[in-house]
């Protein structure tokens, strides 16, 4: 028998001719007539069968399953694992199944008082929430996704700064004048080509060829080929011969950035120049469909946040816009200020 009760769950209770009686309540209908099914196979199979019991288990230890059957195969896994190791040791370790949407809404809106962005927030649920997914997909646990009702914090979008040709004309500049012999020649790459900074400075010269610059090291795992000029891929196997490979120099260009008097907002640093290519890409009349495929973005949404820089984009408000129906409105407005001058003097 499926019944449901009182509260809202739905409680199974299957009883053999023979044998042991079993009764669960679940959350869901479709976990009750899952477990059901479960119940009346196993007992064909094996009629001494006994389900197991609560799963006891805290969520450091689904954390650890996860990273084992799945985490590990993502490119972001040891970032992922950390944050979420430190949400859940905030969170006091409880027993996975015993995390309720309240919990993790208080939770969260301490985290946020506290200071913590909202992005970050919406990072650790996302991760959460995908955990609880996989395993559910893995068949690790048989219980529904205890954060799948809650919904992310709704932002403000953020201010994409880009770089005008005064500031980029004074922050290499200063990119010359550093000590560091590659920083000057990785910000270019990110400039001309919009690639992340970790991309650019993987780069070796086999992926350096045919007018092209291969990136393989993508956020996506997929990989992205941009052209450059032959100047460019002249300049870079000449780098590579005379110098080596690129090392690290994130430390080094936000020093430049300090030096040549250019504020960011928090976090933006070296993507700067991924954003300044991207803006000056549109400005100049660049198709977003191919700035997708340049950038890497896996959706056309991420690259709209570009879209009001197109030079026909603000055109079209005096084209299709009310400005052109209504401007006797202003022909108006100009004869009667006009009439008020000739009477005020």
């Amino acid at each position: 028998m499926i019944e449901r009760q009182a509260d809202g769950r739905w409680k199974v209770d299957v009883e053999p001719v023979k044998g042991r009686r079993f009764r669960r309540t679940f959350k869901t209908k479709a976990e009750a007539m899952r477990f059901e099914a479960q119940v009346r196979q196993q007992l064909t199979q094996n009629p001494a069968w006994n389900p197991s019991a609560r799963d006891r288990r805290r969520l450091l230890d689904l954390l650890s399953t996860w990273g084992t059957l799945h985490g590990h195969t993502l490119a972001d896994y040891a970032g992922r694992e950390l944050l979420m190791r430190r949400m859940f040791e905030r969170l006091g370790n409880p027993e996975a199944q015993s995390l309720s949407p309240a919990s993790f809404a208080a939770y969260r809106a301490d985290r946020l008082a506290s200071g913590i962005s909202g992005k970050t927030l919406n990072n650790e649920l996302t991760y959460a929430r995908a955990m609880f997914n996989q395993l559910r997909a893995l068949d690790c646990i048989d219980y529904a996704n205890p954060l799948e009702g809650i919904k992310p914090l709704r932002l403000q979008e953020r201010e994409l700064t880009y770089l005008d040709h005064a500031q980029l004309e004074r922050l290499f500049a200063v990119l010359r004048s550093m000590v560091h012999v590659h920083v000057e020649l990785v910000a270019f790459v990110c400039l001309v080509t919009g690639c992340r900074w970790g991309e650019a400075q993987s780069l070796v010269p086999s992926r350096v060829r045919g007018g092209f610059v291969q990136f393989v090291n993508t956020k996506s795992r997929k990989r992205r080929a941009v052209p450059i000029t032959p100047d460019l891929e002249k300049r870079l196997l000449d780098h590579f011969e005379r110098f080596g490979l690129f090392t690290r120099c994130r430390d080094t260009f936000d020093d430049a950035l300090d030096r040549a008097g250019i504020e960011l907002p928090a976090g933006q640093s070296t993507h700067v120049l991924r954003h300044t290519f991207a803006s000056h890409f549109v400005m100049n009349g660049g198709s977003l469909l191919a700035l997708q495929k340049i950038l890497g973005h896996s959706s056309l949404s991420v690259t709209m946040r570009y879209a009001h820089l197109a030079p026909d984009h603000m055109q079209d408000v005096l084209t299709f816009g009310p400005a052109r129906d209504f401007r006797h409105f202003f022909d108006t407005a100009d004869s009667a200020s006009g009439d008020d001058d000739k009477k005020s003097l």
